[in-house]
């Protein structure tokens, strides 16, 4: 599989009380897990994310979408109520990254590479055999 393959559209997905809601009109990229240090401490574990186009993500149901400036590059979504992690956003980009857990179907993308591994908590391993990249890639 190509390293940044993207997927078909029609994806959708929301937080866990469903009170967020949003739809991909366009490809995703395949999956690839941050061992950050950020996204650590945000979500208890690793980011596994994907992105896409801000054109194509639709935020159907955002009352309670609120947004999160983790540093001076860069910005995460999430559920104000129920405090699910949903979307990471570089600013200027024109793209978003979708955190995977967060998405009720099943667009056919996989889990790609590892970034950020010099980051990694110390207790777990990496061995699933994908590529790792100290920084990011």
């Amino acid at each position: 599989m190509a390293r940044d393959e993207r997927h078909g559209s029609g994806a959708y997905g929301s937080c866990l009380c469903g009170t967020v809601k949003y739809r991909v009109n366009g490809p995703l990229r395949d999956v690839v897990a941050c061992h950050c240090q950020q996204c650590r401490k945000q979500s208890g574990h690793f980011y596994a994310a994907t992105d896409c186009a801000d054109d194509d993500l639709i935020i159907e149901n955002g009352g309670s979408l609120a947004w999160y400036s983790s540093s001076d590059f860069a910005k995460r979504g999430f559920c104000n109520g129920c405090g699910s992690n949903l979307f990471w956003r570089r600013n200027g980009s024109n793209q978003t990254s979708i955190l995977a857990g967060s998405l009720d179907s099943d667009p056919s993308i996989r889990l790609t590479r590892h970034i950020f591994c010099a980051d990694k908590g110390t207790y777990y391993e990496i061995d699933d055999g994908l590529p790792q990249f100290e920084q990011s890639d």
